[in-house]
């Protein structure tokens, strides 16, 4: 089965999409990857959505416009790549996270939007969507998810390894001999590229290559002032998003200072800010193998620093799990995906916190009947190939 997986992160910036062909062989599953690419937003939406997100007030009306966009966006980055493969089974939409609800130690909600009707009928083919709620009503924190394809990917290697995505937010899933644990760590991109955006420092809306961070120093007065949040000493299972850490979160604390702090020297504070946090996680849980995906391994001051904060940790790129470190969340929702058709759990409860498995999503029929396959007690082994890719 041809699952087309997309998604836009916490960085939302735009959408990554990837086809896996999934074959089961008696709970061995294979899949290997057949198209992979990632489209920006447009700049006008991007820039409503922007606008639109915590601590900003908005409309339900303004609401219901953008999950219509979004729906729309998604549903022609669905359609060319589609094309590009000749066809596809199923569709799993993760839509653009805009709001995370979480009360002390629980999530009580979530929301993602992009209308997942447009992509089904643009497409023609079934559409899962709406994948983290079910986790969340089963106790769960309806993140990380990926935590399912990391313990899928990590079983196998031995000691205690563990994948990190640094996406808006660092999250990261550990496998060791007490099973799995997953979390998200804090801030990785969020706020360097909210600060980025605010001062208009590059039309990107991020640090690229760590240009403007290389230029700065790190602030230790506001640095420790930053490691201090007491969100850092939640135990896992925790999650979090940009209803906390947003620009005005890193205004307040800069006006804390009393003093002025030069851009380039708070965008290095910030990036600092994810390496220490991040290798502190890992120190602390004696991790020798750490795969790395997510936009933030493009950062050199990112990954060359968790490198060097952990000597005794093999730090790697998640291309050498299979999946390639750029595109590894999109394949998660292609994997999701197939599993929902197939009446599997995407859940590991030690990874969000659930009480016990679940299938997670709904399901938008496409243009022709609704139509399941078999379903498959569940997948004991799973490798991930790249096919050629042009």
């Amino acid at each position: 089965m041809r699952v087309l997986g997309l998604i836009s992160g916490t960085s939302h910036d735009g959408i990554d999409a990837a086809v896996v062909d999934f074959t089961d062989n008696g709970g061995a599953v294979r899949g290997e990857l057949l198209a992979a690419t990632s489209v920006p937003y447009s700049e006008s939406l991007r820039a409503r959505l922007v606008a639109a997100l915590p601590p900003a007030q908005t409309t339900l009306s303004e609401v219901c416009e953008l999950d219509t966009l979004i729906g729309q966006e998604f549903a022609e980055v669905a359609a060319s790549i589609a094309a590009e493969v000749g066809g596809v089974d199923a569709v799993c939409s993760h839509g653009q996270t805009v709001y995370h609800w979480v009360d002390g130690a629980h999530a009580l909600g979530t929301l993602q939007i992009g209308q997942p009707a447009w992509i089904a009928e643009r497409v023609g083919a079934p559409v899962v969507s709406d994948i983290r709620i079910r986790d969340i009503t089963a106790g769960g924190h309806g993140a990380p998810l990926v935590s399912f394809l990391d313990e899928l990917l990590l079983r196998s290697r031995g000691g205690t390894a563990a994948a990190l995505n640094l996406g808006g937010i660092s999250n990261m899933t550990v496998v060791g001999a007490e099973g799995v644990v997953a979390y998200d760590i804090g801030p990785a991109n969020a706020l360097v590229d909210a600060v980025i955006v605010e001062y208009g420092l590059n039309p990107l809306g991020y640090d690229e290559d760590a240009r403007i961070a290389q230029t700065g120093t790190v602030d230790d007065e506001l640095l420790t002032a930053l490691l201090a949040d007491g969100y850092y000493a939640l135990p896992a299972p925790k999650s979090t998003g940009k209803e906390h850490f947003h620009l005005g979160y890193v205004q307040e604390h800069v006006a804390g200072l009393g003093r002025d702090l030069p851009v380039a020297d708070l965008v290095r504070t910030l990036t600092e800010l994810t390496v220490r946090t991040v290798a502190h996680d890992v120190r602390a849980a004696g991790i020798e193998f750490l795969a790395v995906s997510g936009g933030g391994w493009r950062n050199p001051l990112l990954l060359d620093g968790l490198r060097a904060a952990l000597p005794d940790t093999d730090v790697v790129l998640a291309d050498e799990l299979g999946a390639p470190a750029d595109s590894k969340e999109a394949i998660l929702l292609s994997l999701i995906g197939w599993c929902t058709m197939h009446g599997i759990s995407a859940i590991v409860p030690g990874g969000t916190g659930a009480r016990e498995p679940r299938i997670l999503g709904t399901i938008t029929p496409g243009t022709g009947p609704l139509v399941l396959p078999t379903p498959i007690a569940g997948i004991d082994t799973l490798t991930l190939t790249e096919a050629a890719i042009s």
